[in-house]
């Protein structure tokens, strides 16, 4: 016996854990591990049981009666396609009649009353709206009956009353809007139902297999059911295959699946679940697949996967849900290109990387902040602002190491803990850290920039800030950055969990499930805030080059020079910082648009553009003044001496 969230290498006595079954690489010795990963659920079973091997029929027509126009071999007739207005006459022994694609509107009074060896009857693409009650009356050997790609609207009571033989019934892409017992009435034999890309909006609230005892597999995928309740699935204890795909589900009464002991294949995926009764899936000890992509749950806990001691496949919308069903040998996806099943950082290349960015950032801030304290400058409040910019750029650098330190903390075995960091107050005051140091940087260097700009352009309006009112500019950035970063803190029924909704705990990306107050939180501060600064910045640099252009000739001052040199260097921060800003823009503004974007972006944006800038400004700072040049070239010339 393997241990929980293992899984035995076939018939060795090897066992490796779950990320490693069917992940494309051969781990087991014998290979056994990419062994049955293949999800055959479901279709192989119905055609097993349908598609048995006919017997091989003359491809002479042994049929006296049927149109000129349509095609007959053996005892089966197709007019496919012929344009006809209504079904016509043809010999009462056909078995197979196609009438696909045709012009009919309605099906009348005991229409096929002759037929009574009619097997397999094809009506699909044509323009039915009505059936009359009894238009199916004699068809006592009918088992396929194929109704797809019509106009119906609804089915009358005991429509289907006389098919007693009747295993397969489709009727996808129609109008149905209602589903009632007593349509089925009759059904005893029926197999397969597929009502797929209609407009239901509820099941019966008396079960639906009352009728069809036999109903095994049931298709509603692609309507608008909101609701399901238990009575409407009461004694479907045939029932193997439930697909309730992209409908429009938000409650699932308890016990709505307590009768489906035989289910094999369930699928709720791409709804709106709101909360999932725990003991949900209790009798479902024979399922084997379960879709539960794009679904949310709240709720979710290993014991409710528990029950599902036969389960081999099961699938989810985030990755971090598989640490739940540590029993599931194959369960997808196993990453969401941030994460995967080992580490919190699924790119090898981004795990050192971090380090790498993190140890820059931190080191070329500190270095500059210990540069500027020793040199003395004659602009005080500039090197004021410098140092607090620093400041900021520096807890980059500190959530940077928080991010690979927890990686190192979760390698190997990320996945068991995913959901609960995500959940957890260190990755909240991670990511809020983020947010401060990334809305500090960027306000400091807008209030830098606008100082510049009236500096240089109003050289004698003496707009230059004092001591006093640097202080408090920038006491008022810090007090604002930190404001934005702890808001989503208060109200978690606005923001839900805003900065958890990944691994690296930065709330850059937005999808359907986001909060919508997080979601106009997360843009007014993207596509607000910051692209209003990015505006300002770029508005101010073009008006201090053209002002430098059009007073060069005439300008002797040399304070304007110098504010002149400042400000080219500036532009080079500022250069950086679009590079920076314009992807961030851009990737929010596709992910506003619902434009599906890959985990991987998103993580070589927050670990490699997000910081690159804050790695950069240092360089910036020191190389590009001439107090550190000149101090630079007295060290140096202070060791040539000393070494002579």
């Amino acid at each position: 016996m393997c241990p929980l969230g293992q899984f035995p290498c076939g018939n060795l006595s090897v066992c490796l854990p779950q990320p490693q079954h069917c992940n494309g690489q051969q781990d087991c010795p014998n290979g056994a591990d990419e062994e049955n990963c293949v999800d055959n659920s479901g279709w192989p079973h119905l055609f097993d049981a349908f598609m048995k091997t006919r017997v091989q029929e003359s491809k002479e027509c042994m049929l006296d009666v049927y149109p000129d126009t349509c095609h007959c071999e053996g005892r089966k007739v197709n007019c496919n396609g012929k344009n006809l207005l209504h079904v016509p006459a043809v010999s009462s022994n056909v078995t197979a009649l196609e009438l696909n694609s045709n012009r009919i509107e309605s099906l009348s009074r005991d229409l096929f009353i002759r037929y009574r060896h009619l097997e397999r009857l094809h009506l699909e693409s044509n323009s039915i709206e009505t059936i009359s009650k009894r238009a199916f009356s004699g068809l006592v050997a009918l088992r396929k009956l194929f109704l797809s790609q019509n106009k119906i609207s609804s089915l009358k009571a005991g429509i289907f009353s006389d098919l007693s033989s009747l295993e397969w019934l489709i009727l996808d892409e129609n109008r149905i809007s209602s589903l009632r017992q007593k349509s089925f009435e009759g059904l005893k034999s029926l197999f397969f139902l597929s009502l797929l890309n209609n407009s239901v909006e509820q099941f019966p609230k008396t079960s639906i297999c009352h009728e069809m005892p036999r109903l095994n597999w049931l298709e509603m995928e692609g309507n608008i059911i909101s609701s399901l309740w238990a009575s409407s699935f009461k004694n479907c204890s045939s029932l193997t295959v439930l697909a309730l795909r992209r409908n429009r589900i938000s409650t699932i009464e308890e016990g709505t699946f307590a009768d489906m002991q035989r289910l094999i294949d369930l699928d709720v995926s791409v709804n709106q679940i709101k909360d999932l009764p725990p003991s949900l899936f209790q009798n479902l000890q024979n399922l084997k697949q379960l879709s539960m992509e794009e679904v949310e749950i709240p709720n979710i806990s290993i014991r409710m996967f528990r029950p599902l001691t036969n389960l081999t496949h099961i699938y989810f919308k985030r990755f971090e849900f598989c640490g739940y069903s540590p029993n599931v040998r194959s369960c997808k996806p196993n990453t969401d290109g941030i994460s995967s099943f080992e580490n919190l950082l699924a790119n090898i290349i981004l795990r050192v990387f971090v380090w790498v960015v993190a140890f820059i950032i931190c080191f070329g801030n500190i270095f500059v902040i210990c540069l500027r304290s020793c040199i003395a400058s004659e602009n005080q409040h500039h090197t004021m602002a410098i140092k607090s910019l620093c400041c900021a750029d520096c807890l980059m650098g500190v959530y940077l190491l928080f991010i690979g330190a927890f990686d190192i903390k979760y390698c190997g075995e990320y996945n068991r803990h995913a959901q609960i960091w995500m959940e957890s107050l260190s990755c909240q005051l991670i990511g809020s850290l983020a947010m401060l140091s990334t809305e500090v940087s960027v306000m400091m260097l807008t209030y830098m920039t606008l100082e510049k700009y009236l500096c240089i352009v109003f050289p004698f309006q003496h707009y230059r800030a004092g001591r006093k009112q640097t202080l408090c500019s920038l006491t008022f950035i810090w007090l604002l950055g930190f404001i934005i970063a702890v808001i989503p803190f208060w109200d978690k029924q606005t923001f839900g969990n805003f900065y958890g909704r990944n691994g690296v705990c930065f709330p850059l990306h937005s999808d359907q499930t986001e909060k919508p107050g997080a979601r106009c939180y997360s843009t007014a501060i993207f596509l607000g805030l910051n692209l209003l600064a990015f505006v300002m910045i770029v508005f101010s640099y073009s008006s201090m080059f053209y002002s430098v252009q059009k007073t060069a000739k005439t300008a002797r001052q040399t304070v304007y020079d110098r504010e002149v040199t400042i400000a080219k260097r500036f532009f080079f921060i500022v250069f950086t910082d679009a590079l920076c800003w314009i992807p961030i823009f851009l990737l929010k503004i596709l992910s506003l648009l619902r434009v599906q974007i890959a985990g991987t972006i998103i993580l070589w944006v927050v670990i490699f553009i997000l910081p690159i800038n804050s790695a950069l400004n240092p360089i910036l700072y020191t190389i590009t003044t001439s107090a550190f040049q000149q101090r630079l070239k007295q060290c140096l010339k202070y060791r040539c001496q000393q070494t002579n």
